[in-house]
């Protein structure tokens, strides 16, 4: 194990809210394009419980996923001895996001074992987005475990605050020209 020092658990937090936001909005974008999830969700089994994608709440989409980030920030703090400390570490952190939040989650949300068994989604709809989250997942734990081990990095966090902040304007942006006027 590599001997390095524990970083505080607000950085760690911090540094997930904003990586987690950032990979959320640019995978998400390119699956949208790439899977046509205007389509998908329109016309297949996906639209009996996915919110079209012209929703303002999927629109809205990117705002709430500090929230979720921050969610996970805790967990990687109560796990840091697991992901910092080591290397490879966001295999580590990758391996546990895809087990317990992406296969074996409680509830039966789509590419997961129990939607597989208890949803009505064809077998192919719960592969489709598979790619789109392993990928989303994989980019968190890297991004997540690079910059927290390299906090002086100044021109990555830079960059992470200004994606992220593109990431909030842009929803808001969207929203207010499909508001009705």
């Amino acid at each position: 194990m590599v001997d390095r020092i524990q970083p505080a658990g607000r950085e760690i937090v911090i540094k997930t809210i904003v990586v987690h936001t950032v990979t959320y909005f640019i995978v998400g974008f390119l699956a949208f394009v790439v899977f046509d999830y205007s389509r998908l969700y329109a016309n297949t089994t996906l639209a009996l419980f996915m919110r079209q994608t012209t929703d303002p709440m999927v629109m809205a989409g990117p705002l709430f996923q500090p929230i979720r980030g921050f969610l996970f920030g805790i967990a990687f703090v109560i796990l840091r001895g697991c992901f910092f400390a080591r290397k490879n570490g966001w295999l580590f952190m990758w391996t546990v996001l895809v087990s317990l939040s992406i296969l074996g989650p409680f509830g039966p949300s789509p590419a997961s074992l129990e939607g597989m068994i208890y949803t009505v989604l064809p077998f192919r709809l719960h592969l489709i987005g598979l790619p789109e989250i392993l990928l989303q997942a994989l980019l968190l734990s890297v991004g997540v475990v690079y910059w927290v081990n390299h906090p002086r990095q100044k021109a990555l966090t830079w960059t992470m605050g200004l994606l992220v902040a593109v990431v909030m304007v842009l929803p808001i942006l969207a929203l207010l020209a499909t508001k009705p006027r």
